[in-house]
């Protein structure tokens, strides 16, 4: 299956829900692979192990998993050769008498959890190997007693530092030191037993400066009365050293002797942690274990989305029967997305194993496949639109699309023109309809819904309605097709009802008003008001009109045309303007006397400019004379 199914179901968000109750990173990690299983003997046999790890429940109340740990980081560090420290040994103890725990649990457990029982054989009881790393360490230390020879060793260290404290604290009585000391106590530095003097006196007193205080105020010195028992006290620490690592490499290499059996213990501990958490989700959602066929039968009654808290209406449904695609109709916001998803999401938890929000009587099918096409899908990197993104969607759900797969189609068709968009929902039905599939589509459009009432293996399904209140009741009913109620909504959410009654009028009948808005109701920049205005002017030629584009004035030389562009005489030149880019500033016969001839202006203007040519031998204006010329002579004849 995809990940757009799982991301468009909420499936990991699911999978979240449930993981928060595994005690461990080892069931965390089961669960975050956890995948929806095609086989019905699979996904039977994970409910079954969810059904037990219930009963068991909700019969003792508690579980003992306190011993379900993660210790495959240190099971490869002893795989690597590495000894392992006094804390990570008591992990491993720790883990192995969880080990223990939960075998002795299960052993008169055969007739409340058969199949979980049977787990709990895997498990190696390696109580030799718990017993002695528990006898050698203790509180995360190797004990006194893990050796006889560490035993005499510490000993030893105490009776030397008992010496050393002894000849410090004569040293902090001798009133002859008094002076040089600045607190009266023996402080242990970097291992080593000191006396705090003051820095002035430090070279007053014979001994080691073994540390300075922060502020340099006080040293830490090491009086030379002790330095004899120091150095017999280093040897014995060293000694402690090597004692205490031939303990810890003993039982390392203990570890490694039982490695595999660890490893064993680890995958079990790792399945009961997930296998419980899904029995802690079912008891808190009161899940159900519903019944499982490979065969496209889904019934639902009562199902709930796992997902929607407070008091959301269960669902009753079914498909797979009597019909193998249902098309649903209704209202926006009437809960039709919300069937599709919550069959989708309840079908990937059973598959998963999940127990069911739901009632008894549920049914449900096993598919190798779920695909949906829900939501908006557009796509700004490639330039796609919601329907493009819908269609190539469609196409590649189309071609792996089979007799085990479960289709959701939310709003089928939309996004384009209606007869089209219909036309293409129906054959994309037709098509998956004949290789098998089950499928739920949502739909707006009449044509569907004729389509699936004509067809015997299609059954509409509509939204409940209240008829007196207008409201939607989010309840489906199968063999009805629902309305839009649009206009319900569109009060719903505060468009006017004006509005709304003229958009109940059009329904009926298409009489549009058509009417142009008055300006004076309409508040704009005072420039583009003038702008407006002169949209709608009538250009004469002589008009003097003045040029947004050059900030500058003009004459025009012949009206707009059909693209409402003018021919402008302007500096010395005949330019294309269009009259969006002019405002009149006068018109020709405010301008010009009665009478005036306006093609004088335009015509002296191009004799001038052809004489000018001539003289400065324009090779434009000589073939522009010779051409004159050639059309006279044939008018000639």
């Amino acid at each position: 299956m995809h990940n757009n199914t799982f991301e468009k179901l909420q499936y990991n968000e699911l999978k979240n829900i449930v993981k928060d109750y595994c005690v461990s990173s080892l069931g965390k990690k089961l669960m975050d692979h956890l995948m929806p299983n095609g086989s019905k003997a699979v996904v039977e046999n994970r409910l079954k192990e969810t059904s037990e790890a219930r009963k068991l429940f909700d019969y003792s109340g508690t579980i003992p998993l306190q011993g379900i740990m993660n210790i495959e980081d240190i099971i490869q560090k002893v795989e690597k050769d590495i000894v392992l420290d006094a804390e990570l040994l008591s992990y491993v103890a720790a883990f192995l008498r969880g080990c223990r725990k939960i075998k002795n649990y299960m052993k008169d457990k055969t007739f409340y959890a058969p199949i979980l029982c049977s787990y709990s054989m895997g498990i190696e009881e390696l109580k030799t190997l718990e017993e002695e790393i528990e006898a050698a360490i203790k509180n995360n230390r190797v004990d006194d007693h893990a050796s006889s020879e560490l035993k005499k060793i510490r000993r030893h260290i105490a009776l030397t530092e008992s010496k050393i404290e002894e000849k410090l604290d004569k040293f902090l009585k001798n009133s002859q030191n008094k002076m040089y000391i600045q607190e009266f106590f023996i402080s242990k530095r970097q291992e080593r037993l000191t006396v705090p003097i003051k820095a002035a006196y430090k070279n007053q007193v014979s001994g080691t400066v073994v540390e300075t205080s922060s502020k340099g105020t006080t040293v830490f010195i090491e009086p030379s009365t002790v330095s004899k028992h120091t150095q017999e006290l280093l040897v014995l620490k060293s000694e402690e050293a090597v004692e205490e690592y031939k303990i810890l490499a003993y039982l390392t290499g203990f570890i490694l002797e039982n490695i595999e059996q660890i490893k064993r213990n680890i995958e079990v501990m790792g399945q009961y942690d997930m296998i419980f958490a899904k029995a802690k989700y079912s008891k808190s959602v009161e899940g159900i274990m519903p019944k499982v066929n490979d065969y496209g039968k889904i019934i639902i009654k009562g199902g709930r989305h796992p997902l929607l808290k407070g008091h959301a209406v269960p669902l009753d449904f079914k498909i797979g029967e009597e019909f193998r695609s249902l098309i649903i109709t209704g209202p926006n916001a009437g809960g039709k997305t919300i069937v599709l998803k919550t069959v989708g999401l309840l079908t990937l938890a059973m598959q998963s194993g999940f127990h069911l929000p739901a009632e008894e009587g549920t049914e449900l099918s096993v598919f190798d496949k779920v695909f949906v096409d829900i939501g908006d899908d557009q796509s700004l990197e490639n330039s796609l639109s919601t329907f493009s993104s819908h269609v190539k969607n469609l196409a590649g759900i189309i071609n792996e699309t089979n007799k085990s797969t479960l289709l959701l189609f939310d709003e089928i068709g939309s996004g384009t023109e209606p007869n089209e968009g219909a036309a293409l929902a129906i054959a994309i039905l037709e098509e998956v309809y004949q290789k098998g599939a089950i499928t739920l589509a949502t739909t707006h459009y009449g044509e569907i819904k004729n389509f699936s009432s004509s067809h015997p293996d299609f059954e509409n399904a509509a939204m409940m309605f209240n008829s007196d209140t207008l409201e939607p009741l989010y309840k489906l009913i199968l063999g009805k097709s629902g309305e839009s109620n649009a206009l319900w909504i569109s009060k719903k959410m505060g468009i006017q009802e004006r509005i709304l009654m003229r958009a109940e009028n059009y329904i009926s009948n298409k009489n549009y008003d058509l009417n142009y808005v008055n300006k004076s109701k309409v508040r704009v920049p005072k420039e583009i008001y003038q702008k407006t205005v002169t949209e709608s002017q009538i250009y004469d030629m002589g008009d003097k009109v003045f040029l947004t584009d050059y900030n500058d004035s003009g004459i025009v030389y012949k009206p707009k045309d059909k693209y409402n562009n003018l021919i402008i005489f302007y500096d010395r030149q005949f330019i294309e303007v269009n009259e969006k880019q002019l405002k009149l500033e006068i018109k020709a016969k405010d301008l010009y006397p009665e009478g005036y001839d306006l093609n004088a202006i335009f015509v002296d203007f191009a004799e001038r400019k052809l004489e000018k040519d001539i003289q400065r031998g324009s090779k434009k204006a000589l073939k522009r004379i010779r051409k004159y010329g050639i059309e006279s002579v044939k008018r000639g004849k």
